[in-house]
């Protein structure tokens, strides 16, 4: 039964007007989620964030002591501080709705007579589905055609087998699902063969999966490793920041007997030492590297795998559509020995060809979507249009798919013509020779041919013919008595982008192991083309890995980057056999038998172009460009994205030493005190976008791809790391120590010594920020890449220390006095001078760093 569009009325599908009125009217096909954010309920969780209450407490306390400028200027930063914090989560969201649309399933329809790929939300009640094999449902579905069609409907029945459909044009009304042979298709189950078309009966809400309410899809709720540091993290500072202001409390209540501006004192240096931005800065980081990835044709399913990419050690990559470019052509036909090259040639197909193409044909869909069917069909169409070989007006009778025991597949046709049934079979040749009984002659004679077309790197096909009579249909395709027509040699181009890529890996450290259905020969051919070494242990085909236990396989496997017949189930054993050894796994799939494979995979990379709905939902990352050389910039990207949370992270960690430092020894040591809430809010309108937005808008360091991967157990903040971040926030502090002291020795005013003091401290805090857009390069170099967002960040600051040591009522609000500018330069060498040593390092450790 083909599935070719007729034109009539009731196979054209609706209009795209008729689609966008029902879409409005009935709604998005989807069910509600709980975890969406609007701009609201973000503004009300900022509300019940810690530092926001204690800004409000600040503030009650200045009314208390009846300050009422300070209090109203206090609240006016806390509004500017609150709507950084909504923008930045806003935009956030906003970034990982985006990805949830460009991640959502994708649905097959017709409308307007044309076939359309459209998201599933906009799928409405009517449209004509045309569903494969591996394709998710979309919607609730009455099948009009069908060929062979079986789906899993264990989502909606609990029952792992999978159940018959047949089709029923007149179906109108759903009903339950469960048991065989019935017309309708569900939401959410899985096309686990065949091929047919459907119209829609309901959507959304008003679907089965909809009417019991269980969820379709969602993020892994799962805390990563990185999610987890980071939260003891907080919970450690969180504990230390509580202690120290209640110490602090009692040691200024009871030394100068007011209690209310200790009050104060505890709150500004709890709010210095709050971690706040940890947590937000992890998601921006990883949100924002998503989108970024994203914008290289590479969609990230599940957010916390940006923070894996930089860890991978093997790449496992299929040949077909991902080394080459899965535009295939037929290059030399084979029949009794006599070859013909095609090669693009305009001269015409001798006869001796025509039944191999012909017979090719009819073993390919009516409307191909596979690339070899589609190059027999183009052949074809180019050789024999004016012959008696093209049956278009033949049916399809019966199907017999491809299966992991038989690589072949035979179509039935039924004839106008003749009485007889026409079967042809195309498949691997060793298949095919299996259903023509080949002798070990002819196996031998075969088994040359094949390898002298797969040592040109051609995919190899065998066609075989057969006639039946009667209507009972042989259980298997051996009952046929097939007659070999011939062999059918196809080309498939290496991308272009693909040697390069490789070498890329090779710089990295990645190790990249080819997985192909092909021949050895064809395998060793295209690795020859890109330049992939078959390692030491040689090419494994997959009857060799079907006959090694686990301990050989995980032996060999450490010297062979090459594996040719293999079938998908293999996938998994590779997989997991790599894991044993300690790698980190990419793996890239297509089909719904490589889902265990991308599941078990560290990191699962399904095909966006000729990838199944089930490989997609299994996998992390979505090729949307199906090129080997995507994934290699995906890892670097993801490698950049991790260097720049960890200088982030380090930057945050480093600038709060001198804030707690100012704010609790200067009161021990009987010095008037620095901070008051003001000074910390316009700190926290520095550090917040500094490390949010400003860090990870960084270019990776130059040598991100030459260096080898993460070890994935390697923390955020390794002993190296965390005594660099302590070194550069205990030099700042000593800095700012060292100024206000001289102020007050030289007798200075307080509110004077507050002034140089604060100045210090921010001059330091823009310049731990230059110095930490690389760990490898100075400033100077640094300079040379555009990053708006920093100096956005870094000139509204300076402006408006600049306002707030000039304007009188900014001076009054953060109790400052007038400073010279002779002041203001000491405030700036010493500010600079106390992070210019890291600079000085990285000159020294840079040989080491290569």
């Amino acid at each position: 039964m083909s599935l070719h569009i007729s034109g009539t009325p009731d196979d054209i599908g609706l209009s795209q007007a008729e689609a966008a009125a029902r879409l409005k009217l009935e709604g998005a096909n989807g069910l509600p989620s709980g975890n969406r954010r609007n701009l609201t309920g973000i503004a009300l969780e900022v509300v019940r964030e810690p530092m926001f209450l204690l800004l409000v407490a600040a503030g009650a306390i200045y009314l208390i002591l009846g300050d009422v400028s300070d209090a109203l200027m206090l609240l006016g930063f806390v509004c500017v501080v609150m709507s950084i914090t909504i923008y930045q989560e806003y935009k956030t969201e906003r970034v990982l709705k985006a990805l949830r649309d460009l991640t959502s399933p994708r649905a097959l329809v017709i409308r307007d007579g044309i076939e359309r790929r459209i998201a599933g939300c906009e799928v409405v009640r009517g449209d004509l589905l045309l569903l494969s094999e591996g394709d998710r449902v979309p919607a609730d579905a009455a099948l009009i055609s069908c060929n062979d069609f079986s789906a899993d409907e264990s989502l909606l029945t609990g029952e792992s087998v999978a159940v018959r459909k047949v089709a029923q044009a007149d179906a109108a009304e759903l009903a339950p699902p469960g048991g065989d042979d019935l017309p309708f298709v569900y939401s959410g189950t899985l096309v686990v063969q065949g091929r047919g078309m459907a119209r829609v009966l309901a959507t959304g809400m008003h679907s089965e999966i909809g009417k019991i309410g269980k969820a379709l899809q969602g993020l892994d709720n799962e805390a990563t490793p990185l999610q987890r540091e980071i939260g003891r993290l907080v919970r450690v500072l969180a504990i230390i920041g509580i202690l120290l202001s209640l110490l602090l409390l009692v040691t200024y209540g009871f030394s100068r007997g007011d209690w209310l501006h200790g009050l104060l004192s505890g709150i500004t240096l709890a709010m210095s030492i709050l971690p706040e931005e940890y947590p937000v800065v992890l998601t921006v980081f990883m949100a924002m590297g998503a989108w970024r990835i994203s914008r290289h044709r590479v969609l990230t399913r599940r957010v916390p795998t940006v923070e894996a990419l930089g860890s991978a050690t093997v790449l496992c990559v299929d040949k077909t559509g991902t080394l080459t470019v899965n535009r295939m052509a037929v290059q030399q036909l084979i029949v009794n020995g006599l070859s013909f090259v095609t090669d693009n040639s305009p001269a015409p197909l001798p006869e001796t060809f025509h039944e191999l193409v012909e017979f090719g044909i009819l073993a390919s869909e009516t409307t191909p979507f596979d690339p070899m069917e589609k190059a027999i069909h183009e052949l074809g169409l180019k050789h024999l249009s004016d012959t008696e070989h093209l049956h278009g007006d033949w049916a399809l009778a019966h199907e017999y798919s491809l299966s992991p025991e038989l690589l072949a597949l035979s179509h039935v046709w039924k004839a106008n013509d003749r009485d007889e049934y026409v079967v042809a079979a195309k498949g691997a040749p060793e298949a095919i020779a299996d259903l023509c009984h080949f002798n070990p002659q002819q196996l031998a004679g075969l088994s040359a041919q094949v390898n002298s077309l797969a040592a040109l790197g051609m995919r190899v096909l065998g066609v075989a013919k057969a006639t039946h009579r009667g209507s009972a249909w042989p259980n298997i395709q051996h009952d046929f008595d097939f007659e070999f027509l011939g062999l059918i040699g196809l080309s498939d181009p290496v991308r272009p982008t693909v040697a390069p890529a490789l070498k890329e890996c090779d710089a990295a450290g990645i190790r990249v192991v080819m997985i192909t259905g092909d021949y050895p020969a064809t395998a060793a051919a295209i690795a020859a083309q890109i330049g992939l070494d078959e390692g030491g242990g040689g090419i494994i085909r997959g009857e060799e890995l079907a006959q090694m236990d686990e301990a050989t396989l995980r032996e060999r496997i450490r010297h062979s980057n090459i594996f040719a017949r293999m079938v998908p189930e293999q996938k998994l054993r590779l997989v997991n056999a790599l894991k044993a050894n300690g790698e980190v796994v990419a793996m890239t799939g297509d089909g719904v038998n490589d889902a265990p494979a991308l599941k078990a995979a560290h990191i699962g990379i399904a095909m966006g172009g000729h990838g199944t709905d089930v490989a997609r939902e299994a996998a992390a990352l979505v090729l949307l460009d199906d090129d080997f050389a995507s994934i290699v910039h995906a890892v670097r990207l993801g490698r950049g994205i991790f260097d720049n949370l960890r200088k982030g992270m380090a930057y945050i960690f480093a600038v709060h030493i001198p804030i707690v430092g100012l704010s609790l020894i200067p009161l021990l040591l009987g010095w008037p005190p620095v901070f008051a809430p003001v000074h910390i809010v316009f700190l926290e309108m520095i550090i917040n976008p500094a490390c949010s937005i400003a860090f990870e808008a960084e270019p990776a360091e130059s040598n991100v791809m030459r260096r080898p991967p993460r070890p994935p157990h390697e923390p955020l903040f390794g002993r190296s790391i965390l005594l660099l971040s302590l070194l550069q926030g205990i030099l700042v502090l000593l800095a700012t120590l060292m100024v206000l002291g001289y102020a007050l020795r030289q007798g200075v005013a307080d509110e004077a010594a507050r002034a140089l003091t604060f100045s210090t401290l921010v001059i330091g805090n823009l310049g731990l920020i230059l110095v930490n857009r690389s760990w490898r390069h100075t400033i100077l170099r640094s300079l040379e890449h555009r990053n708006p967002a920093l100096w956005w960040v870094a000139g509204g600051a300076f402006a408006f220390l600049s306002l707030a040591l000039t304007l009188p009522f900014l001076r009054e609000v953060f109790h400052f006095a007038p400073i010279s500018e002779l002041q203001f330069l000491l405030c700036t060498l010493a500010g600079l001078g106390s992070v210019i040593w890291f600079e000085l390092y990285k000159t020294f450790r840079r040989k080491t760093w290569n």
